[in-house]
């Protein structure tokens, strides 16, 4: 029987995760079966808190505009509905830099919104 020299593709494997890990403490990022384990982990937390940040980001957005809506005199829920009816497509998030970076842009785009109703 031939000898058979094994490939590079399992070590290549492994070192990939291995480098993935290469930041954690101990044999988090030394042992292969460790750092295997502390990868999945890891990459399944960074998902799930990436759907947590954008979603409390979202609510920040909201939070923001409604309280600059209310010093414009008109709540939040019909700021979003009369943009939509005007076809003014600016997202949650533009419509917020928006109302921080530039107040008196905002009450023209609410002038304007409240004027066509």
């Amino acid at each position: 029987m031939t000898r058979v020299k094994r490939g590079y593709v399992a070590r290549k494997r492994r070192k990939n995760i291995l480098t993935l890990t290469s930041g954690s403490r101990g044999t988090h990022s030394k042992l292969f079966r460790t750092a295997n384990q502390q990868g999945m982990r890891a990459l399944a937390s960074s998902y799930r808190d990436g759907v947590r940040r954008k979603r409390n980001l979202r609510r920040l957005w909201i939070v923001r505009l409604n309280a600059a809506a209310r010093d414009n005199g008109i709540s939040y829920n019909k700021l979003i509905q009369y943009s939509y009816r005007n076809r003014i497509f600016l997202n949650r998030k533009i419509l917020a830099q928006i109302a921080i970076l530039d107040r008196f842009a905002l009450s023209s785009i609410v002038k304007d919104i409240s004027k066509k109703l």
